[in-house]
């Protein structure tokens, strides 16, 4: 009877170790690659449970996620034979994990690949390019171009491999210490002809607003005078035409002349002086004297 029992356990929990072998899981951001024998025989990439034979079938997992591989410095001449060092990384996945395992089996391998995929796409490319056209105060997304022509280039490349590469950026260009001064003073020569043709565009531009502000300022004193000189001879006509009407008659008149003599004589008399010469025929003597 205990034999019975400890055969019928030994057959469940054999049962039971065969179904759990029997199941494997597969998560979203990855895939599950079923081998039998050391070869390939499915590849899942729904997350979920899925079978396999027991004891016969191994899973290998890999990754759906975008990898990101920061690329070694390396030396590249421009086509004006100018060494620079480039400085960049990719980000790449895996499309087609059963190509993958086949051509290269591991991440490391992967990105030993890629690393020499990548230097001779960026030797090539820079090849094609004067290092004043890399290194200059242009708009930056002008070397997206140069990005994007290195990107395709090692995808179509890295596609032999189940792999896609996204993107290949470049963080920086840095030039070795012989070429530093040589390129730093090229730069601030061409800095300083750009100062000087401002300046020189400014000044023109200052000169003629200069110009134009003496123009109207000439032009408005011009008309202000003028206008002065036409209110003046106005004010003058109206003055006499007020005096001819109001000593139109000889009485007016010679009283008229009589406030003038009499304003004159006032003011001839300030200060110690007092004396006055009169001609005795002046109609203010003839006055003074009660003749």
């Amino acid at each position: 009877m205990k034999k019975g029992i400890i055969i019928i356990a030994i057959a469940v929990l054999a049962l039971v170790v065969i179904a759990g072998s029997a199941y494997y899981s597969v998560n979203e951001d990855e895939y599950a690659c079923t081998f039998r024998f050391s070869e390939i025989v499915n590849t899942v990439d729904e997350a979920g449970l899925h079978f396999k034979i027991p004891f016969v079938d191994s899973v290998k997992y890999y990754s759906k996620a975008t990898q990101i591989y920061d690329i070694p410095p390396s030396e590249v001449l421009t086509s004006d034979k100018q060494t620079m060092t480039v400085d960049c990384y990719i980000l790449w996945r895996i499309s087609d994990p059963q190509q993958f395992y086949r051509a290269l089996g591991t991440s490391a391998m992967a990105e030993e690949r890629l690393n020499a995929i990548t230097y001779t796409a960026m030797k090539i490319a820079m090849g094609t390019l004067a290092q004043a056209d890399i290194i200059n105060m242009n708009d930056g997304a002008e070397r997206n171009e140069i990005y994007e022509s290195i990107t395709t280039t090692v995808n179509a490349q890295a596609v032999a491999y189940g792999i896609e590469v996204e993107d290949v950026k470049i963080k920086q260009f840095d030039l070795p210490d012989s070429n530093l001064n040589a390129v730093y003073s090229r730069m601030i020569s061409e800095r300083n002809q750009m100062a000087e043709k401002y300046t020189a565009d400014g000044n023109y531009e200052a000169s003629i607003i200069r110009n134009d502000v003496d123009k109207q300022v000439n032009i408005l004193i011009s008309n202000a005078e003028a206008k002065a000189a036409e209110l003046e001879a106005e004010g003058e006509a109206e003055y006499m035409r007020m005096l001819a009407a109001a000593y139109n008659t000889k009485d007016k008149k010679q009283f008229y002349e009589f406030t003038l003599a009499l304003d004159a004589l006032k003011k001839s008399l300030t200060g110690d002086e007092k004396t006055v010469i009169l001609d005795k025929d002046s109609e203010l003597a003839k006055i003074l004297m009660g003749q």
